[in-house]
């Protein structure tokens, strides 16, 4: 027996439905939603600093408060084009809501955050941060940190490397001095006093920058037109070459004369000047100029000076090929980016310091723990975390090494050779002694000193291991 089938049962829908009065887009928002808590968040910031960058007068202009709104909600949402966020206050109703129904263009959102928000974005990321943390939904209890390189908008083939720029720096001051030398030898005066020696102010180990250089050639300027008030001390001297036969050769034939006559020491020494002035001079100034936007880095784009030339993670080509770009840092807790730090240095163990002293000075204290990768490991920020009471959670960098199943350590590493407290000396695998001989210190780019023992064994001759032990011609150290 067949049942009769029942007819399914939908809810009314009217598409062309009037409505007399329209909808309360407040009521549609859930209360603990996010738009919510940046709306609350925007509210109870201290916005004097925005609303300084408008000028009176003129056409009305959107609230900056709104457009404030609108902008973090957006990125939030991982919405970053102007084009798209435009599109969601016109369609979406969370837009809608925090907009109060306004409807921004593309131009003008777009003109807020690269004109109007550019300088005080900091301050509002840290005023937003603060209120989160009020809330609870930020307690600075584990902070998550990774990095990651960002290539820039720049020319990859415009690099300047510091080594090249030192190099090129050190000939040009060599020939530089040379030239000096060669014209300061017309004056016989000063021949007499020096002789074969450098003069005081130019002598080998100091140092030669564009303004010493501009004076100097100045002043020889002048000493060569006085020289050339004088001619009668200076009369043209051309080299002469003996071309009289040997006794055993036969008379050369005689040259044809070409009207040419060789120059005298004043022109050489007007020559040796020009070539101061229009070649040494510039290329002293572009040296100089390269050092100050290098700023102790090993490269800069020319296209992008603030950017470094670095490894990027996706090596397209598979040959390590170095880009001009950023290291950005960024700590997260609970899915919330707590800071934020851009760095010109390619390594990330030179950038925990500054990045965490950058989060402390916003926030007034430091997270509870941090927790980061291997790439962070190093005697620098164990001593600083350690330092500020932090709990580290931040693995060495041999640490993912040694898990390793067919991991064995080098019997001959420094970490793994014996140690004699008594003696104060160390054990190497062929049961020789090495003894402690000073103490240095080494300097990081954060300014961190450490301090760093030398030892040296009595005598390496004639050892069988010394090939697996060092490379060193001598003794191991």
């Amino acid at each position: 027996m067949n049942r009769k089938r029942t007819p399914p049962i939908f809810k009314e829908y009217t598409q062309g439905q009037v409505i007399l009065l329209p909808t309360d887009l407040e009521a549609q928002i859930p209360p603990k939603h996010l738009v919510r808590v940046v709306n609350t968040a925007i509210e109870k910031m201290d916005l004097t600093a925005l609303l300084a960058q408008y000028r009176g007068g003129g056409a009305s202009s959107y609230h900056p408060k709104m457009l404030l709104k609108v902008l973090i909600y957006a990125y939030t949402q991982q919405l970053y084009s102007s084009r798209k966020i435009a599109k969601a206050l016109r369609e979406n109703i969370y837009f809608m809501w925090l907009s109060g129904n306004q409807q921004p263009d593309f131009r003008t959102i777009n003109r807020f955050r690269s004109v109007v928000v550019k300088d005080v974005i900091e301050d509002i990321f840290t005023s937003v941060l603060e209120l989160l943390i009020e809330e609870g939904y930020v307690k600075l209890g584990n902070y998550f940190l990774d990095g990651t390189k960002m290539e820039a908008n720049a020319n990859k083939y415009s690099w300047v490397w510091a080594k090249s720029t030192r190099r090129y720096k050190q000939k040009l001051q060599e020939k530089v001095k040379e030239l000096i030398v060669q014209i300061e030898q017309v004056n016989e005066a000063e021949n007499a006093e020096y002789g074969e020696r450098d003069l005081e102010e130019m002598g080998p180990d100091e140092p030669l920058d564009s303004e010493k250089l501009e004076q100097k050639i100045q002043e020889l300027n002048q000493r060569l037109k006085d020289q050339q008030d004088k001619p009668q001390e200076l009369q043209a001297e051309v080299v002469k070459q003996d071309v009289s036969p040997k006794p055993d050769e036969k008379p050369a034939k005689p040259k044809k004369k070409r009207g040419r006559r060789g120059k005298s020491k004043l022109q050489k020494a007007q020559d040796a000047l020009k070539k101061l002035q229009e070649d040494s001079l510039p290329r002293q100034k572009k040296y100089e100029d390269h050092e100050r936007k290098l700023a102790g880095r090993n490269s800069y784009s020319k296209t992008d000076v603030d950017a470094t030339f670095m490894r990027m993670k996706d090596d397209y080509m598979k040959n390590g090929q170095l880009k001009p770009g950023y290291n950005l840092q960024m700590g997260t807790e609970g899915q919330f980016v707590v800071g934020f730090s851009v760095h010109q240095r390619p390594g990330d163990p030179g950038c925990l310091v500054p990045h965490l002293s950058g989060v402390k000075d916003k926030l007034g204290r430091l997270p509870k723990n941090v927790i980061a990768d291997s790439g962070y490991g190093s005697e620098e920020n164990y001593a600083y975390l350690e330092q500020e009471q932090v709990g580290i959670y931040v693995k060495y960098n041999t640490f993912g090494k040694e898990q390793r199943a067919r991991f064995k350590p080098n019997p001959f590493a420094v970490d793994q050779l014996k140690y004699d407290p008594e003696k104060d000396e160390l054990i190497c695998p062929a049961d020789k002694r090495l003894k402690y001989q000073y103490t240095f210190h080494t300097k990081t780019d954060n300014g961190y000193r450490a301090e760093r023992r030398c030892y040296e064994a009595e005598d390496c001759s004639g050892c069988l291991l010394k090939e697996q032990c060092t490379k060193a011609k001598g003794n191991r150290r």
